[in-house]
């Protein structure tokens, strides 16, 4: 019984599970070590995105015979231009809603808290059902609100910090350009035989999953940002574009993080007038059915293949561990992860095969 594939899965499954329960439960101990990972990681994966991203141009002029340092000038000036031009153009705009926002914040908070008293002074007259679905909501509302407030800061605190790290990304982006063809093998040449040939496989494999999907979810992202800034613009809520830019940075979480970005959008609707909250609604369901059946399956197509409760689990399971970095990679962590084992899988079915053969 033992030797069978059901009762193997069941026991890895279980491992997996107890690992994770202990591991949650002495997490603070390796905290410090999260702290350093995350230090030393942020430019590493900041400038291997913006390698993936580059690649494509790179292998572009290399293929119309421009050197290697000739491609990486190019790619680099052409970088500096575009973030010129963003800061030149959006960054006014952005600078000023900010500063709306931050003047504003109070009146906002002070109508918030006159809608939460009315709610309170109405409810005496209610029917005692009423009186609970109001206390139920408000203690809902007021748990949310400071959850988000400390998931807010938290994700400020992450972003300066990531800011200050910046200035490490460029070194590591050219350094990738320059090199990535001598990444692999060096991994790969320290394998001999059919080892080798496996390690080979599975690192282009890898290659390819995170190509697919850092491109794939980046563009997904900028055209779901950019439909939800039009639609913004068109219903007339405030801050349309530092909202869009919240959700293009929550949109690389998939399936939760277009929700994550609504939440905003709809205080801020609700306050500036309580009937903009059903056009933001419209505007966040059109752009996210857009999404879901035009662009997500003509840009990512079945890249992945991973179930949205499978997406879920990971990423509510990754922020509780590494907070907001863990969401952002459970993903990708997953997809390698799954391309070992599946690489693993191949090759145990190989070996059989030949054994079978053999006999």
């Amino acid at each position: 019984m033992t030797k069978k594939l059901w009762f193997q899965i069941g026991i890895a499954l279980l491992l997996a599970f107890l690992i994770i329960k202990y591991f949650l439960e002495i997490k603070f101990i390796f905290d410090p070590l999260f702290i350093i990972a995350k230090t030393a990681l942020v430019p590493v994966i900041f400038g291997g995105v913006l390698f993936y991203l580059a690649e494509p141009v790179q292998r572009r002029l290399e293929a119309s015979n421009v050197p290697r340092w000739g491609s990486i000038s190019i790619i680099i000036a052409c970088a500096a231009v575009i973030i010129w031009v963003f800061v030149a153009l959006i960054g006014p705009v952005v600078s000023r809603q900010v500063n709306n926002f931050v003047e504003n914040a109070p009146a906002l908070t002070h109508q918030l808290n006159e809608f939460r008293i009315d709610l309170l002074n109405q409810r005496d007259d209610l029917p005692e059902q009423a009186r609970s679905a109001i206390d139920s909501a408000l203690d809902s509302v007021e748990a949310s609100a400071v959850k988000f407030g400390k998931w807010s800061i938290q994700f400020i605190q992450s972003l300066i910090q990531a800011v200050v790290l910046l200035i490490l990304v460029p070194f590591f982006f050219i350094f990738m350009l320059k090199d990535h063809e001598k990444f692999a093998p060096r991994i790969y040449n320290l394998f001999h035989g059919k080892r080798r040939e496996w390690v080979k496989n599975t690192l282009y494999d890898i290659d390819q999953v995170l190509r697919s999907y850092i491109q794939g979810q980046l563009l997904i992202s900028t055209i779901l940002a950019t439909l939800i800034f039009v639609g913004y613009l068109i219903v007339g809520l405030d801050y349309a574009l530092l909202l869009a830019i919240f959700a293009l940075l929550m949109n690389v979480i998939p399936f939760l993080g277009p929700w994550i970005a609504f939440t905003p959008a709809a205080i801020i609707a609700f306050l500036q007038d309580p009937k903009m909250v059903i056009w933001v609604s419209l505007v966040t369901l059109a752009a996210q059915q857009i999404d879901s059946h035009l662009i997500t399956p003509n840009v990512m197509g079945k890249t992945l293949d991973i179930h949205p409760l499978t997406v879920i689990t990971l990423i509510l399971a990754a922020g509780s561990i590494a907070g907001f970095f863990g969401i952002l990679l459970a993903i990708p962590a997953y997809a390698v992860i799954k391309a070992v084992v599946i690489n693993i899988y191949e090759a145990r079915k190989a070996i059989k095969r030949a054994a079978t053969k053999d006999i």
